[in-house]
């Protein structure tokens, strides 16, 4: 479930996955409905097409972009290892997400 949060952000809950490529990224997809909104208002014009974030699970919060997916048809949320750890919480696992656009 995606829920605005006063307008200022997003809550959802999301299964961490691990990418196949040496990197080992692991990230949590965003719902479609909270991508769609996202994708209608912002112009994304960094690198790979990303849009900056803040974040939080649990009680860490950290600046990120989010990168848009072909694959999975949605908005990807890389969640660092730091996070992970101090959240103990792995790949395969939910988690409860927060986001919030950064103006640029």
């Amino acid at each position: 479930m995606t829920d605005r949060d006063g307008g200022a952000g997003y809550s959802f809950s999301g299964r961490l996955f691990q990418t196949e490529t040496e990197a080992a990224w692991v990230f949590v997809g965003l719902p479609a409905e909270a991508a769609d909104e996202i994708a209608e208002a912002t112009t994304p014009g960094r690198v790979f097409g990303s849009i900056r974030v803040t974040a939080r699970i649990g009680s860490t919060e950290w600046q990120t972009s989010l990168f848009p997916s072909r694959e999975f048809g949605t908005y990807l949320l890389p969640i660092k290892r730091a996070v992970r750890e101090r959240e103990r919480i792995d790949t395969g696992e939910s988690a409860d997400v927060w986001i919030c656009l950064i103006e640029e």
